[in-house]
């Protein structure tokens, strides 16, 4: 805390590392709260000074050489009024901000009047809804149509109340109220939603947490409660609805068809987007300390949308909580509201950040995707081709040829790709992977004469992919009506083109085919890809320098694709530590930090005097944990886990000799982490040919990490009934076997504290396929641009870096808590040496025994169990 509070006062850049259980939440909470009150404290103090200052009547100091003292005096106390006008006009909206949120805090009246007033509009628009049905009815409306003119002047027009007028304008003069230019702030990353809600329950549970102003930040997906919203599941189609939805509310009321008298779909609005109750929502938000499912239970309680009602909470927010995805972006840092001058930013569980940033940044568009995105943005153009302007259909005759010169250099080298054939059906003559500069891709796509700036530029003003989204979800479909043959011909076809690109047939696009059935309708409503193409485009606007656009020409055009791959990300990460006071990146296990400071740092620009370093050890007792690095197994056979040498049945029987002895000592669980699905696959099938498998499954079940997301939580229950029912039962079955894989599921997030996890083993070094395209670029890229500090290669320090990241997130699954032990095998004779070995955190490194020979290990090892047992 002492560390955090210094780096943050002193405006520094600081890599933060503190083991999982040695309160590192807390720590962060605490200590950056503790500067931000004190730091407000100071600011408050200087304002008075300069008030003070500014009083009338305070004697002024000589002028300078060549300007008369009166001119000075007058010009200097221009600028202390100008100075305290402002000041004065901050601190009334802040006193006026503080006392409505005390008001609300202490008036429960208050609450009881919002939540009545709701309830009256809610009966109110009912008994709206009936007068509309009862006039719909046949009677009513053959009536009303009967009417002569004379009497249309008595009926009443529709009635808008002077509320509803107001609503908008209120709450953007309310927002002024609520904007403060110096409030300064501490935006808080993490890596997952469940990660941020445990940091904000760590947040409730501190001093700080009744007089802390936080707001949670999420996805729509994560804090939609129209549920006919979020019904559309996809990420994309519930912001495009969303969008919609919104847009549609501030818009001036279409009219009504005349057959149906009803509005169209699209002209929806969202019942949550009301201004009056976001304010509500807003207020209530800054009031007390809510995590996403308290914001997203209030939203539903006053019926008002959580993810506009937390942005309007932003300017009067002291902590923000958010996923570093949203913080990263800088197009969806803006759109959110976020404003990072002179502000804090901490980056929790950071140990992925670099990849975190290329991730974000890099795009990939395949085959179908630019196919389908072509001839829907033509139909488009073609129906819609009177009504657009000159500069719309300039732009998208562009995008088109942009779409189709990138499905010409997927075909082959001569760009003989057609974009209006089925993708699925055109072979790719040259298939394997190629990799150009970004320069060298628009050259040979012929497309370097557009200024994909521009073209940037208007996808993102003109919302095109949502209007083109709009333009699919009405008429992909078998039942949308239409005017004219001729246009139903047309609009056939563009449902049968899509079909074909879901189905993979083999007939080519704009054929008529069977009508699609509702089940397959509705998955050609899954959105434009048109939006996952800007990204692309936006992406190759980096500099040439930064990235590589990677050709992957598979058997047919839909199935090979364009990525964009980031080779800099320091670029990206640049404007952050530019413009915030302090930036802190923080985790539980940030070994090796050269990385971040090479890579990320001073590829950013940062002066390496503002970057500081922090490592502390953990706080369980030394006796608690036996980690060991084991160079050979029962029959003396060297372990050395190469990809030349880690095939060999002498190694895979090895390794299943080292896990039953460890079974026969080990109580509980055990986690074995090997280097890939497929090594592990591999190793299991042995293992069940020469029976070592039957041995091992006589003291541990045996369960093995699944591929599928969604089947990893059962696994789990699983595993850990089965680790308590041998616990409780007694008898030769003593616990359960994990099989796991470095970078898998359960690699990183997951707590295998106390019984789950007695025992952590890790097969060989998780080196990365040093044969990918993009690692090797990305290698040669860092021996190009790094300097050679410690006398290896940069692209060597990458590699080994990659590798030990993953062995220390792995293995840091065992210990969770100050009372839990475990003991951790390194089974391979490299991680013994020096340039691998300092790279293990400094609390395991501190304890680990380098053994030679399994004997020894394996006393060691039943020595440290059985003491446990017995203490127990």
């Amino acid at each position: 805390m002492a560390a955090l509070y210094g780096a943050l006062e002193a405006g520094r850049v600081g890599i933060f590392e503190s083991p999982t259980g040695t309160g590192k939440s807390l720590s962060l909470i605490c200590g950056a709260l503790s500067w931000l009150r004190d730091a407000e404290q100071k600011k408050r103090q200087e304002e008075e000074r300069l008030l003070a200052a500014a009083e009338p009547g305070r004697p002024g100091g000589g002028g300078s050489a060549g300007e008369p003292d009166w001119v000075a005096a007058f010009v200097r106390r221009k600028e202390e009024r100008d100075a305290a006008d402002r000041l004065k006009e901050e601190q009334i909206r802040r006193k006026k901000r503080e006392d409505r949120l005390e008001k609300i805090r202490h008036n429960i009246q208050l609450k009881y009047a919002a939540k009545r007033k709701r309830s009256e509009e809610d009966e109110a628009k009912r008994l709206l809804q009936l007068s509309k049905e009862v006039l719909s009815e046949g009677a009513g409306v053959d009536a009303l149509a009967q009417l002569d003119h004379s009497e249309e002047e008595l009926i009443l027009a529709e009635y808008e109340s002077d509320e509803e007028k107001k609503a908008v304008s209120e709450l953007e003069e309310d927002d002024d109220d609520l904007e403060e230019e110096h409030v300064t702030k501490i935006y808080y990353c993490s890596r997952t939603h469940s990660q941020l809600s445990q940091f904000v329950h760590e947040v409730q549970k501190s001093p700080f947490g009744k007089e802390t102003r936080l707001v949670s930040l999420g996805s729509r997906q994560n804090l939609c409660v129209n549920e006919e919203v979020r019904r559309l599941g996809a990420l994309q189609l519930i912001n495009d609805r969303c969008m919609e939805m919104q847009k549609n509310k501030h818009e001036k009321k279409s009219d009504e068809d005349v057959e149906g008298k009803k509005r169209r779909v699209s002209r929806a609005v969202c019942p949550f987007y009301s201004c009056e109750q976001m304010q509500f929502l807003r207020d209530e938000v800054l009031v007390e300390v809510k995590d996403i499912e308290q914001l997203v239970a209030l939203g539903r309680e006053t019926k008002a949308c959580p993810y506009y009602g937390s942005r309007y909470a932003i300017p009067a927010a002291q902590l923000v909580v958010l996923p570093y995805q949203m913080l990263l972006h800088e197009p969806t840092r803006n759109a959110a509201g976020i404003k990072l001058k002179d502000q804090v930013v901490i980056i929790d569980e950071a140990h992925n950040l670099i990849d975190t940033i290329t991730c974000v940044h890099s795009a990939e568009v395949s085959g179908s995707q630019l196919c389908c995105a072509h001839s829907q943005l033509l139909q488009y153009m073609e129906r819609y081709r009177k009504r657009l302007k000159a500069k719309n259909l300039m732009y998208i005759k562009q995008i088109l040829y942009l779409l189709e010169q990138f499905v010409a250099v997927l075909g082959v080298l001569c760009l003989t790709g057609n974009v209006k054939q089925n993708p699925n059906c055109q072979a790719v003559s040259q298939t394997g992977t190629v990799l150009k500069s970004i320069n060298d891709f628009l050259f040979q796509s012929q497309t370097d004469n557009i200024n994909l700036f521009k073209v940037r530029r208007y996808c993102e003003k003109s919302l095109i992919s949502r209007k083109l989204f709009g333009f699919v979800e009405r008429y992909g479909g078998p039942a949308t009506a239409v005017k004219t043959n001729k246009e139903n011909q047309k609009l056939a076809g563009l449902q049968n083109f899509l079909l074909t690109l879901q189905q993979g047939s083999d007939k080519e696009a704009g054929t008529l085919q069977s009508p699609p059935t509702e089940a397959e309708s509705s998955q050609l409503r899954a959105g434009s890809p048109l939006m996952q193409i800007e990204g692309f485009l936006s992406a190759l606007t980096n500099a040439n320098q930064d990235g590589r656009v990677i050709l992957n020409r598979q058997g047919t055009v839909g199935q090979s694709s364009l990525k964009f791959l980031l080779l800099n990300p320091a670029v990206h990460f640049a404007k952050v530590v530019e413009e915030c006071h302090a930036v802190i990146i923080a985790g539980g296990t940030m070994q090796p930090v050269a990385d971040f400071r090479e890579q990320l740092l001073s590829c950013a620009g940062v002066d390496p005097a503002r970057v500081v370093e922090f490592s502390c050890g953990h706080v369980i007792p030394p006796e608690n944990i036996l980690p060991i690095i084991l160079c050979s197994g029962p029959s003396n056979q060297q372990l050395e886990f190469t990809y030349q040498s880690r095939d060999l049945p002498q190694m895979m029987d090895e390794t299943g000799r080292i896990l039953c002895n460890l079974c026969n000592v080990v109580p509980g669980g055990v986690v074995c982490f090997f280097p890939s699905y497929e090594y592990a696959k591999q190793v299991y099938a042995h293992w069940e040919k020469t029976g070592l498998l039957t041995r091992l499954a006589t003291k541990k079940k045996i369960f093995q990490e699944p591929k599928k997301a969604n089947q990893v939580e059962q696994v789990l229950v699983e595993y850990a009934k089965c680790i308590k029912r041998c616990s409780q039962a007694g008898g030769q079955m003593t616990g359960a076997l994990l099989l796991s894989v470095v970078g898998g599921k359960m690699s990183e997030g997951i707590n295998f504290s106390d019984d789950l996890g007695r025992c952590v083993v890790m097969v060989g070094m998780p080196y990365p396929n040093i044969k990918s395209p993009e690692l090797q670029e990305k290698m040669a890229w860092l021996d190009k641009t790094m300097p050679r500090a410690t006398g290896q290669a940069p692209s060597r320090v990458l590699i080994e870096n990659l590798c030990m990241k993953a062995v220390n997130q792995s293995i840091g699954r065992a210990i969770r808590h100050q009372k839990d032990f475990a003991s951790i095998l390194l089974l391979d004779h490299r991680y013994a040496r020096p340039a691998v070995f300092n790279k293990l955190p400094q609390w395991i490194r501190e304890r680990t025994q380098v053994k030679p020979a399994f004997g020894s290990a394996f006393a060691e090892l039943r020595k440290f169990h059985r003491g446990k047992l017995d203490a127990l």
